[in-house]
């Protein structure tokens, strides 16, 4: 057994050692072939026979598993000095990341508002029928429900179709003065050029004791909101309907592109339709049992407007992860 011991010690590698192993250990080995010739021992010699050859296989196994210990050890030291990084070398070929899109102008819309002294408050996505709808003046059977497309479950439970349960919420749990806003995912059923099931609102709400807020303080806040986003734009205001304020508004800017003369992207009207707005409607206030108080609300896609900003066609490539287009953000 001199000779396999001394083939043990000389391995260099492991795939050698192994190599060396299944001459020795395996099947058609030598030790099976010296523990088959048993069969021809004469009876009063086979303890001692047998005694002796484990002993042999014992001294292998240990000499074996002591040489394959020290390979693994030298050969994960040779990986690592091949694999090693010097990090005091300049790489001139690392580009800087960037935030996405959504991200950036979700971040500066966010910015302005903290900066005026609202409150940022979150909610859950999964909803139910009273946060969504009927707090927010939607109850049973209300047609505009159906403009939502919502994705329901079979608990009476939904995805929530906006960031307005987050106002409802907000107001169930803390007493005027309010001054908030909720940035988050929303979710409805619909997949279009301008629409995709999952996006992003900011929502906003005032409340304060009745009398001390106004139609002006809201139309002060969203024209230098919106001045603050798009630079120096002409802002307009335009009756529009929606159940949970009244009067309702929607919120209009000079088209960033042609400057107002008319063009392809504002349907040759010279504006932009960017959000929508109101005064909270008194059954908002007495579903959450709220009274005496007046106050404003608004609401935007995040999408809307990132897509003008960075002049986007199609609302779909931002959720595509193209590298193409997120790489022209830096």
């Amino acid at each position: 057994m001199q000779e396999y011991s001394e083939k043990i010690e000389s391995a260099e590698a492991l795939k050698v050692l192994e190599e060396v192993r299944i001459e020795v250990f395996g099947k058609k080995g030598v030790l099976a072939e010296q523990f088959a010739k048993m069969k021809s021992v004469p009876n009063e010699e086979k303890k001692e026979f047998a005694k002796n050859l484990n002993i042999q296989k014992a001294k292998l196994t240990a000499l074996f598993d002591k040489k394959k210990t020290e390979l693994i050890k030298h050969e994960s030291i040779l990986m690592m000095k091949e694999g090693a990084i010097d990090v005091t070398l300049f790489n001139g070929i690392n580009e800087a990341g960037s935030l996405h899109p959504i991200n950036e102008t979700m971040n500066k819309m966010i910015d302005y508002f903290v900066s005026m002294n609202f409150s940022i408050e979150e909610g859950p996505l999964i909803e139910d029928d009273f946060h969504n709808f009927e707090a927010l003046n939607l109850p049973d059977f209300h047609p505009a429900r159906d403009m939502q497309d919502t994705f329901f479950f079979n608990d009476k439970k939904l995805l929530r179709t906006h960031t307005s349960p987050v106002q409802i919420r907000t107001m169930m749990s803390q007493k005027p003065p309010i001054r908030m806003i909720c940035p988050g995912t929303v979710f409805r059923r619909d997949f279009d050029i301008t629409h995709t099931p999952m996006f992003h609102q900011i929502e906003g709400l005032v409340v304060e004791e009745e009398g001390k807020v106004s139609f002006s303080h809201l139309k002060y806040i969203l024209e230098d909101f919106l001045k603050f986003m798009f630079g120096d734009v002409e802002v307009r205001f335009r009756p529009s309907f929606f159940p949970f304020t009244e009067p309702s508004t929607e919120v209009d800017i000079s088209c960033i592109f042609c400057k107002g003369e008319g063009c392809r992207v504002c349907s040759h009207t010279g504006w932009l339709e960017v959000l929508g707005a109101g005064m909270v409607d008194i059954n908002v206030f007495k579903a959450v049992g709220y009274e005496n108080v007046s106050g404003y609300a608004f609401g935007m896609g995040i999408e809307r407007i990132a897509m003008l900003i960075h002049q986007i066609p199609d609302l779909r490539s931002m959720f595509d992860g193209d590298v193409r287009l997120l790489e022209q953000f830096r």
